[in-house]
């Protein structure tokens, strides 16, 4: 990442762009990754490509964009605050042009930290229409047949509950209701673990991109811009490295984020609680659920993005 200065208002466009076109690339494997996490008990999907599969089947095409628009209106601002702040932390604690691995890290927590702001109502959006199609899959399965000592939460809903599909939920719809009856503090549910998950994630990811994006260049010319493709696959490399490593703690993430349950599937009071009940119920390999998903989401995602970023439309911009 080279130091050269750039403008505030630049690196803003900069991030906008490169987030635009990355989420648009990777946004259906992202909706395979948030429908696997949320399954506890009916197993809906076997993987990410029976996943993809079934919404396509009984969605169309567009099922898999379901909840995009919301993610491309946010993901501007959230890329543009984590891209650009994440800049201008390396900026302020680089001296002469050099910056230690304990820099790096601070930098990344700091745009992780200021991402948050955005990230939460995002995510807590864009999993509810996200996960609509698995819930309503969900409910057109045959239900399980019950052993005599089952639990009586288990017990399938009468079937007059079921003769009325539920109304498809939407942004606005959504955003409304949880403004009514939570308020604000509603669209920032689940706000601690999106902390939790993005502060470790940044940590890793921008010294590691730093360091890789750096690569086979003399010291004396650090301040010239890596090629795109070293970009490219510097952001894919480092983006699947921190995705792997912080996905248990978007498995919590998600499920907390989730309002809408499934028959005989959990709800948290918060993230002890969560964690302790997916380690009763489900053991420890549930939460790398979703992992090569997230894993082929965030690499190609932050590849394209940080390619894009390098490309320095904010700066050709700046210049017209």
């Amino acid at each position: 990442m080279g130091e050269k200065k750039v403008s505030l208002p630049a690196k803003l466009i900069n991030g906008g762009v490169a987030g635009l076109v990355g989420v648009t690339c990777v946004f259906p494997i992202d909706l395979a990754k948030t429908r696997l996490q949320n399954q506890q008990g009916v197993q809906v999907y076997k993987g990410m490509l029976d996943c993809l599969a079934k919404t396509i089947r009984s969605e169309g095409y567009f099922g898999c964009y379901r909840g995009a628009a919301v993610n491309l209106t946010l993901v501007t601002p959230e890329k543009a605050i984590k891209l650009a702040a994440n800049d201008v932390f390396r900026q302020k604690l680089s001296k002469d042009g050099y910056l230690p691995l304990w820099g790096e890290i601070l930098a990344g927590c700091g745009a992780g930290t200021c991402q948050v702001v955005v990230t939460t109502p995002m995510e807590m959006l864009k999993i509810q229409l996200q996960d609509a199609g698995r819930l309503a899959a969900q409910r057109s399965m045959p239900a399980p047949v019950q052993s005599p000592g089952s639990a009586s939460s288990s017990v399938a809903p009468p079937p007059q509950a079921k003769s009325t599909p539920p109304q498809r939920p939407s942004a606005t719809r959504i955003t409304v209701k949880l403004l009514k009856t939570r308020g604000l503090a509603g669209l920032y549910r689940g706000a601690g673990a999106t902390l939790m998950r993005d502060v470790p994630f940044s940590m890793i990811y921008f010294p590691l991109f730093a360091n890789l994006n750096t690569l086979g260049r003399e010291r004396t010319n650090m301040q010239a811009k890596a090629p795109f493709w070293q970009s490219f696959g510097a952001g894919c490399t480092a983006g699947s490295v921190a995705a792997v490593a912080v996905t248990p703690l978007d498995v919590i993430k998600t499920r907390l984020q989730t309002l809408q349950k499934g028959e005989g599937e959990d709800s948290y009071r918060g993230i002890i609680d969560c964690t302790r009940r997916i380690m009763m119920r489900e053991g420890p390999s549930a939460f790398l659920k979703g992992a090569t998903c997230r894993a082929l989401v965030i690499a190609p995602l932050f590849g394209i993005a940080q390619g894009v970023y390098f490309l320095g439309v904010g700066e050709c911009c700046s210049v017209c």
